[in-house]
């Protein structure tokens, strides 16, 4: 299981002193699946970079006893590298590498004695994640769908035990949407990961342990889905 999540006084504001977002107090257990809804322009991402250390910001966000706010530039980049895996909505794969190769990427910046290990974890994860077989093929020739798995394993393939997720069906049709929903909570709870995900997909929210509802940069809402897997 990785670290638990504690927020106090959160704020990120632009560069004019405009507040896009204030969490004063905020805690998550280790291995929560957490939901993050909300109109568009809320200030949903912005609390994902903040909780990854990839935005200026006041206050405390202690993932276990570390502060990420706290740490130098140096140490955020090495705490997030051991620490955190990130989900885009758009993938942010090399298209001229091979799905093997787009999930291992991380092994270039990890050093050098931990690098076949890692690419040993992404190859495992791709096939966890439907694409056994796949590692070779180029990502040009890949589905959308397969596109944000190879995603997914780049994300994990660090054994990071906390995975941040921006919008990750927004760029699939529903069926391959409903697919990677349910390869990603089942990886996450097979593996204890926290999960933060910020989604406009309610099939997604739904399997959420947790569903925060971000309105004009604040926590408006704090709620439990109804169903049998959130109730777990």
């Amino acid at each position: 299981m990785g670290p638990s999540l504690s927020i106090a006084g959160l704020e990120v504001r632009d560069p004019r002193g405009r507040v896009l977002l204030s969490v004063p107090a905020l805690d998550v257990p280790s291995g929560a699946l957490v939901g993050v809804e909300g109109p568009s322009g809320a200030g949903k991402s912005t609390l994902l970079f903040a909780l990854a250390g990839l935005v200026a910001a006041r206050g405390h966000v202690r993932w276990g006893a570390q502060d990420i706010l706290a740490l130098g530039s140096e140490r955020r980049a090495a705490f997030r590298r051991e620490t955190i895996g990130m989900i885009f909505q758009d993938f942010l794969l090399f298209e001229e590498l091979s799905a093997a190769d787009n999930a291992a990427l991380s092994a270039l910046f990890h050093p050098r004695k931990a690098r076949a290990g890692l690419r040993a974890r992404a190859r495992e994860n791709l096939t966890r994640l439907g694409l056994s077989g796949t590692g070779a093929r180029n990502v040009t020739s890949f589905s959308g769908g397969e596109r944000q798995r190879v995603a997914i394993a780049r994300a994990m393939a660090s054994n990071a035990p906390v995975l941040l997720a921006d919008e990750p069906t927004a760029s699939l049709d529903r069926a391959a949407a409903d697919r990677l929903i349910d390869d990603l909570v089942t990886f996450v709870r097979r593996t204890g990961t926290t999960l933060i995900a910020v989604s406009h997909d309610p099939r997604l929210i739904a399997r959420m342990d947790r569903v925060l509802r971000i309105t004009d940069g604040t926590v408006s809402g704090d709620t439990t889905p109804n169903t049998a897997e959130g109730a777990q």
